[in-house]
């Protein structure tokens, strides 16, 4: 009886004293639990937002803002940090054939997005990555344009869309602000939409960054993987990759976006960010789809690398 006072005595003391001296890590060990059970819950009740935790301890987590991804449909991302909210590649239109201005392609699309451009809201920025094919700018995203603050393209798409677009070339960087005051770095990135011989036209990617550019975000554009793609991860680091994936075939048996093995060339540049792949479907010409492009990461034992991006659910990175 006496020793069992003396443990329970001791113990009062050692939390008392822990509390006195540490006086923060019970808060932060409470709300990491939470968050993990809150990351667990969230992904497993359908139309919830899912948290994914990056490197770093729970404190950085806790002090920075978060990124959140939603994918609309096909190359179109909701992308939200710190109040600012930018989107890629805007497609808006319902399913049917489309032929764009400056492509003799036909594009069959055959879903339609998971939000409406009117339900996006407010968009500090459009990030372009090329105007000229008609799955990455459609009518009713080409009508968007103007109602962003800014639309970043590349050099040629800023001089077709005049307004408020501007142009930036690979690895040149442009520093965005916001109407509060808070500012993003935007760099272009290189992309080859195809193999070498075909003549796809301009398109570039994104790289975002906080303290310095690219350290937050890469959106490939529609790209293979080639030495342009290689720079992009030896220059910066980013704790998130897009993928603009589907192993595109509109115009015969070759690819003129990322396949399975352009995505596992990325996974393995870019060995500490999360990665998403978008642009894999709604479109006839996508010939790879998520569910295939997880399997071939499963078979390589790849599988926690990739996190899977839903239309309409979005996920949350605590970076």
């Amino acid at each position: 009886m006496v020793d069992a006072k003396r443990t329970r005595s001791r113990r009062k003391a050692a939390k008392a004293r822990d509390c006195k001296e540490y006086p923060d890590v019970f808060p932060i060990r409470t709300c990491a639990i939470l968050l993990s059970h809150c990351a667990r819950l969230a992904n497993s009740v359908e139309g919830r937002t899912s948290v994914v935790f990056l490197n770093g301890s729970m404190e950085a987590q806790m002090a920075n803002p978060n990124l959140t991804l939603t994918l609309i449909g096909g190359p179109t991302v909701l992308i939200e940090y710190d109040g600012i909210r930018f989107l890629t590649d805007p497609t808006f239109d319902p399913p049917g054939e489309y032929k764009g201005p400056h492509s003799p392609v036909v594009h069959r699309k055959v879903t339609g997005p998971a939000l409406s451009a009117d339900q996006i809201g407010h968009l500090d920025a459009i990030l372009l990555s090329h105007d000229h094919h008609f799955d990455n700018l459609d009518n009713a995203g080409r009508a968007l344009l103007p109602k962003a603050g800014v639309t970043y393209t590349t050099i040629s798409g800023a001089k077709r869309l005049g307004g408020n677009s501007v142009g930036v070339a690979p690895f040149e960087t442009r520093t965005f602000e916001s109407a509060t005051g808070k500012r993003l770095f935007i760099a272009a990135t290189p992309a080859r939409h195809g193999p070498v011989g075909v003549d796809a036209g301009d398109v570039i990617g994104f790289a975002i960054g906080v303290q310095a550019p690219g350290d937050l975000l890469y959106i490939t554009g529609d790209t293979l993987w080639f030495d342009g793609t290689a720079e992009v991860a030896r220059r910066f680091a980013p704790k998130v990759v897009v993928l603009f994936t589907g192993a595109a075939e509109p115009r015969g048996r070759f690819h003129m976006t990322m396949g399975s093995e352009d995505a596992l060339e990325a996974a393995a540049a870019f060995p500490d960010a999360a990665l998403v792949s978008a642009h894999n479907e709604g479109w006839g010409h996508l010939k790879e789809d998520q569910d295939q492009l997880t399997d071939v990461f499963a078979k390589f034992n790849l599988g926690d690398r990739l996190t899977r991006f839903d239309k309409g659910k979005p996920i949350t990175f605590a970076a």
